[in-house]
């Protein structure tokens, strides 16, 4: 942000919003979208003027290549670029892989890669000196068009001929005039032309020549004509008798061959004209997209990678992706083939909906089985890293043996770093608990403890502490490593490392872990005190010590032993530095919490600090989940101290029948005029003036036992957000106060 002064105004530019991040169509380079708001401000600072800009930047990246380290890459574009946000790390990580697979396949096809079918194979030898001779053919019937044709096509397959052949403007016009006027007469007529017009267009140089002689539109007219024929063709078979069929499917056969050839090398003419986007735009305006779907069905594998090339380099654009449909190429026997397909997935990947439309086309199963072939395996992780992304599908990988490959891979990799694609996938998928479950069989769990504490690995102990938040016998299976965790949690370890330690340690809420030994045994009540001192460690850990406490408060020993400690004045000194920021006031909140069931800690939270005023002033915060957390334990509260309880009370009252108590404070009632409120308001109301105040609390049935007993199974409620207090009117017509412990519907 900066300001400009001037004498009568101030210049404003703010921060800048809605950053977005996308890959460069053509060149290897990311694309950051951005919008800036400016604005005017007069004299006292009101603002007079608002607006907002759309910008974007291109960062090139010419040193991409296949040996590019791209998770080290997407770090120094974070770090040198300040419109990227460090949280958008994964996804520039995501965009680099698929920027530099992009720029790999970005070979054009070339005219050697086609040989000219048998039906229009010479004995003669073709020569550039004699290229009059050639053009003189295309002037004669069809057959020695295709003979002309032929010839100048053999010379075109050499590109030392088309500088000399882009000369003769007599011969490039009259083959223009023969295609668009005889296509339809021959298909190896207009096979063999489109192949001379092909060579061209493979150098960028001449594609103006191709474009004037406006062969890209012929193109796409010869598609959709043959396209059409091949309607006719299937309508034609399915009405023909056994007998004949026969013979038809035959005759079907070989056009459909000649056919398919002059498909591919119209559509190689297209892809390379595309390199253009205005070019491809009016392709598109043609429904270009719709004609390559169709050919998907097709059985053709060379016919099959060019128009899966072709699908891939309009799936870059936002617009094209909602015509793809998923076809069946996966798997496939032709690599090449197979690897396209993989990249055209994963560029469709990035987008939510056809991420659905692949779960339902079962290409889980499919990409899973080929984790197996080393060729595909990296595209094949990677889109199935973006289909975890999405919590809809994670269970889906319980099914497929994904995920025992997965763990093959982990362990296969020994001490040596781990490919970034594998372990986020498995971050991902232990965040799901049948996909947990299936981790953990064996010794799962066993093997990862030992690889993330002898290499110190972060992102391993993440997916650790995913598997540790689900109930059950996945949750249980950490009793084992308790021990191990506990030991980590020191000053000498990495703070990133404490911190996925801690957060696995603060999930691990089992009846039979004895949290006072384990705080006893590794000294870490020293360790959780010191930081929560503000400013003592980057905020996230600070966050986890705090979660760490809520989890350890629910043991009476542990809150006793930690408030002794004097850790309550120390989360309230952190409740004044955090308080802007809600997920510290609700995780401290719950603290405060757990510590109001024990009666050691009650005491200390009650009679020796100010948290209860504290909590008071929460009661109303914005955040439905601070309400609720703060008003249980306010509600515990008043029922242990009967001051507290008065001021709790009175508070309640005031938030929740205040704009009933200001309308009837301020009205002046006439004497001869009927109450508003009937009858039963007269106890209540008189002159304006409260005479006394119903009882607004209710018996605390959900919190408290009938034996007066406090009960500490509050955490579950609390992580599925089933904590709240539900609203009522009283016989006043006014909203009354909840019972405490009362639930939210």
């Amino acid at each position: 942000m900066f300001q400009v002064k001037s004498r009568d105004f101030i210049f404003q530019v703010e921060r800048v919003k809605s950053c977005t991040l996308d890959v460069h169509p053509t060149e290897k380079a990311l694309v950051v979208h951005y919008e800036v708001e400016a604005t005017i401000l007069g004299e006292l600072g009101e603002a007079m003027i608002g607006e907002r800009k759309e910008c974007q930047k291109i960062i090139r990246l010419k040193s991409l290549n296949a040996h590019t380290d791209t998770s080290s890459l997407a770090r120094k574009v974070v770090e040198e670029c300040r419109l990227i946000h460090p949280s958008k790390l994964r996804e520039v990580e995501q965009l680099l892989f698929y920027l530099n697979v992009s720029c790999e396949e970005k070979k054009r096809i070339s005219p050697r890669d086609f040989t000219p079918y048998a039906g229009v194979e010479l004995d003669e030898e073709a020569s550039i000196n004699r290229i009059d001779e050639y053009v003189e053919l295309l002037y004669e019937d069809v057959q020695e068009k295709i003979r002309g044709a032929t010839l100048i096509f053999q010379l075109a397959r050499n590109p030392d001929n088309l500088e000399e052949l882009i000369q003769n403007e007599a011969a490039l016009g009259a083959l223009a005039r023969v295609l668009r006027e005889d296509w339809k007469q021959s298909v190896d007529l207009a096979t063999t032309i489109t192949y001379i017009f092909f060579c061209f267009s493979s150098f960028s140089q001449f594609h103006g020549l191709v474009t004037h002689f406006k062969i890209g539109a012929l193109c796409m007219n010869i598609i959709e004509h043959e396209l059409k024929r091949y309607d006719l063709w299937q309508d034609e078979l399915q009405k023909k008798k056994k007998k004949e069929h026969e013979k038809s499917l035959r005759k079907y056969q070989s056009l459909l061959i000649k056919q398919e050839q002059l498909l591919r090398v119209a559509l190689c003419l297209l892809l390379n004209l595309a390199e253009d986007t205005r070019t491809e735009l009016k392709m598109r305006n043609k429904n270009i997209v719709h004609m390559l779907v169709k050919i998907l069905d097709r059985e053709d594998e060379e016919l099959l990678l060019v128009v899966v090339s072709f699908l891939k380099k309009l799936s870059i654009f936002l617009e094209n992706k909602n015509d793809m449909k998923l076809a069946r190429l996966l798997p496939c026997e032709h690599e090449e083939l197979q690897s396209t397909t993989l990249r055209l997935l994963l560029n469709l990947s990035f987008d939510t909906s056809l991420r659905s439309q692949m779960v339902q086309a079962a290409l889980v199963p499919k990409l899973s089985s080929l984790l197996a072939d080393e060729a595909q395996r990296q595209l094949s992780m990677c889109i199935l890293y973006h289909i975890s992304m999405d919590d809809r599908f994670k269970s889906m990988f319980a099914d497929t043996d994904c995920i025992p490959q997965l763990m093959r891979m982990v362990f296969d990799c020994g001490e040596e770093k781990m490919d970034v694609e594998l372990i986020s996938l498995c971050i991902n998928l232990a965040a799901n608990k049948s996909d947990a479950q299936v981790i953990c069989e064996g010794n799962g769990l066993k093997m990862l403890m030992k690889r993330a504490l002898k290499l110190k690995d972060v992102l391993v102990m993440k997916m650790i502490r995913n598997l540790s938040q689900h109930n059950g016998p996945t949750k249980s299976l950490f009793l084992d490593h308790v021990g191990d965790l506990a030991a980590q949690i020191t000053e000498d370890e990495a703070e990133e490392f404490v911190i996925e330690c801690l957060g696995t340690l603060a999930n691990l809420t089992i009846p039979d872990l004895d949290w006072a030994l384990v705080l006893k045994e590794y000294k870490l009540v020293p360790y959780l005190k010191d930081r929560l001192k503000p400013g003592s460690a980057e905020d996230d850990l600070i966050l986890e010590v705090v979660i760490m406490i809520g989890t350890v408060s629910v043991d009476d020993s542990c809150a006793a032993m930690l408030a002794k400690s004097g850790i309550i004045p120390a989360l309230i000194e952190l409740l004044n530095a955090q308080q802007e920021d809600d997920e510290f006031v609700c995780q401290i909140v719950y603290v405060f919490y757990q510590m109001v069931f024990h009666k050691a800690t009650r005491d200390v939270i009650v009679k020796e600090t100010q948290a209860p005023a504290y909590l008071i002033d929460l009661m109303h915060d914005n955040n439905a989940e601070i309400r609720k957390v703060c008003n249980n334990t306010l509600d515990i509260i008043a029922e242990y101290d009967e001051e507290w309880g008065k001021k709790i009370q009175t508070e309640k009252f005031r938030w929740y029948n205040g704009q009933w108590l200001e309308m009837v404070e301020n009205r002046q009632m006439d004497e001869g005029e009927p109450f508003l409120f009937g009858e039963d308001a007269e106890s209540f109301i008189g002159n304006g003036e409260i005479l006394e105040r119903p009882d607004l609390f209710y018996s605390p049935d959900g919190i408290i036992s009938a034996d007066g007993a406090l009960s500490p199974d509050f955490y579950t409620d609390f992580q599925s957000g089933e904590l709240g207090q539900t609203g009522f009117m009283n016989r006043y017509g006014a909203p009354c106060l909840p019972g405490p412990g009362s639930k939210s519907s």
